[in-house]
């Protein structure tokens, strides 16, 4: 249960060579532009065909004499037909609807366009059109725009993840639903073989057991072979690790699980110091025993938060954050920032800030939203709508209400659990940057913290929705920060459970085929009723207009 982004895994994503921007394309040849032209007129060609052999089987089809037959029924037709027939269409055209609004709202998409696009369209040529039409380099390029959104949505460890024993089973306990998806335990699955095993594990008995352990669906299992390899050897850290995240069922026995795995862990940390320049296994180990010291010194430190001890629990965080600077990608300051606005030491908040805020390191929704809550206590007590309308914003109100937009902007979803318009759930293990998941992990934590400030959520109130008039079109360009992503609605709705309904930036309009198929069922069910209540002069209106039906 790493806390934080895994240091393999970012390094290899810092590695990896960014897709080159795409030069300018050679102009297509002369067999392209007839290929093109050949395709563009195919379905036209299609339809002359068509209408020349119509009229030319006319006399042996009798097309006249059928058209004149079909003619005399409709007209023989009574009022209870017409009734029965647009009441049938009322009714599928409304089911085509329900379906229609269920399956945007669970999916994000109109199902009639989806199944057009993907299965009618290359039946009718769509895709061979040629790459030299601009409606083709044009969905090319969204195609490419999309896959390199989808390769930015990182997924990232909940720095503030909660114990799974003593916290997020407590809620299955006395609701029934599970907070955690299926999901969200696989990459916790990942993260426990990334830090807490190597290749070397077979050296060691214990350290074998472990990482079969890891790889355990079933938590009861894992518990058992923890069990095992403590009985293998009792100086197991990760096996101690492992029941107090899952067995311990209080916090009081967490704290007391992980000092025991702080005491082994030093000692086998010591041991592969020493060790640690004999060959390569040794230096994978060393790596892995310092993942384990690090973890347990860092989950020590939220024990010791959660029962009321801060100090030491900043003091434990500040001393890790020196031991092990290269770890500072496990967002170990996020800690630290909610800690220290606990304690109110909001001079030590602005330190931390003025550290890890920077245009070099990576954004999240807690050095935004600290750093707008800073600016607002200055300003927040004495801030009044009314007032500031008549007199106009004083500079630090200004800076203020900037700071706001700028974290509204990096994840917009955080103001609606701040000022409780969305109730708030158990944070996921991984959050989704700017997503809903990094806004309920914010919220759930930091919620008591604009509370206590005076005014500071009257002040984010009145200014939030300011930050959309600054951005109309989120997705294309933004202001401060890159565009917004469009693969955080997918990520969030698999880290999130499924009895919270995820907020979605920005929204959707709904599809052409929901209120088309909406206005065909109020259509027909219209028709129905007046030919039901007057059936002489819709009867009349049908036979004038035989051809409506």
């Amino acid at each position: 249960m790493a806390d934080g982004d895994a240091p393999g895994a970012a390094a290899a994503a810092a590695a990896s060579p960014q897709p080159s921007a795409p030069g300018p394309s050679p102009p297509p040849g002369w067999r392209e532009r007839l290929r093109a032209g050949l395709v563009g007129t195919w379905a036209s060609l299609w339809f002359v065909v068509g209408l020349g052999l119509l009229y030319a089987l006319r006399v042996p089809l009798r097309l006249c004499e059928n058209v004149a037959a079909v003619t005399v029924f409709l007209n023989s037709l009574t009022s209870k037909f017409y009734v029965a027939l647009t009441g049938t269409c009322s009714l599928i055209s409304g089911l085509i609807f329900i379906f229609e609004w269920w399956y945007f709202h669970k999916h994000g998409t109109s199902f009639i366009e989806q199944v057009s696009v993907n299965h009618l369209r290359p039946l009718m040529g769509g895709t061979e059109r040629s790459m030299s039409d601009p409606a083709s380099l044009s969905s090319s390029r969204e195609g490419e725009t999309g896959r390199q959104n989808v390769s930015e949505c990182k997924v990232w460890r909940n720095p503030l993840n909660l114990f799974r024993g003593a916290e997020y089973r407590r809620l299955t306990w006395v609701t029934g639903k599970e907070p955690l998806t299926y999901y969200d335990m696989n990459l916790s699955a990942q993260d426990h073989q990334t830090f807490f095993t190597c290749d070397s594990d077979s050296l060691r008995p214990s350290d074998t057991v472990m990482q079969k352990a890891w790889r355990e669906r079933n938590p009861l299992s894992r518990i058992k072979a923890a069990y095992q390899a403590l009985e293998l050897n009792n100086d197991c850290a990760s096996a101690y690790i492992l029941l107090a995240e899952e067995e311990a069922t209080t916090i009081v026995d967490v704290e007391k699980l992980f000092k025991q795995a702080l005491k082994a862990g030093e000692t086998i940390y010591r041991r592969s110091q020493q060790c640690q320049h004999q060959s390569p296994q040794h230096e994978a180990q060393l790596r892995r025993d310092t993942n384990v010291l690090a973890y347990i010194k860092r989950r020590l430190a939220m024990c010791a938060r959660k029962l009321g001890r801060i100090r030491e629990a900043v003091k434990i965080m500040r001393d890790l954050m020196k031991e092990f600077p290269p770890l500072t990608m496990w967002n170990i300051h996020e800690n630290l920032l909610e800690s220290l606005l606990e304690l109110q030491a909001y001079a030590d908040v602005q330190a931390v800030l003025a550290k890890y805020d920077d245009i070099s390191l990576p954004k999240s929704a807690a050095i935004c939203y600290t750093a707008a809550l800073l600016k607002t206590r200055t300003v927040s007590d004495k801030f009044s709508p009314e007032t500031a309308s008549r007199r106009g914003l004083s500079t630090a109100e200004i800076n203020a209400v900037e700071a706001i937009h700028r974290a509204v902007e990096f994840n917009p979803h955080v103001p609606k659990y701040l000022l409780e318009m969305k109730s708030l759930i158990l944070p996921p293990e991984h959050i989704q940057k700017r997503g809903d998941s990094e806004a309920v992990a914010y919220a759930f934590f930091h919620l008591q913290h604009w509370k206590r400030i005076e005014g500071a959520l009257n002040l984010l109130q009145c200014t939030w929705e300011g930050t959309f008039r600054m951005i109309p079109y989120p997705l294309e360009k933004g202001h401060l920060f890159h565009p917004y992503p469009s693969c955080t609605e997918t990520a969030d709705k698999e880290l999130l459970p499924t009895f919270h309904q995820v907020s979605v930036y920005p929204k959707k309009e709904l599809p052409f085929f929901i209120y088309f198929t909406a206005g065909l069922c109020s259509s027909t069910a219209m028709i129905a009723l007046l030919t039901h209540q007057f059936p002489e002069i819709m009867g009349v209106f049908a036979k004038a207009v035989p051809g409506v039906y």
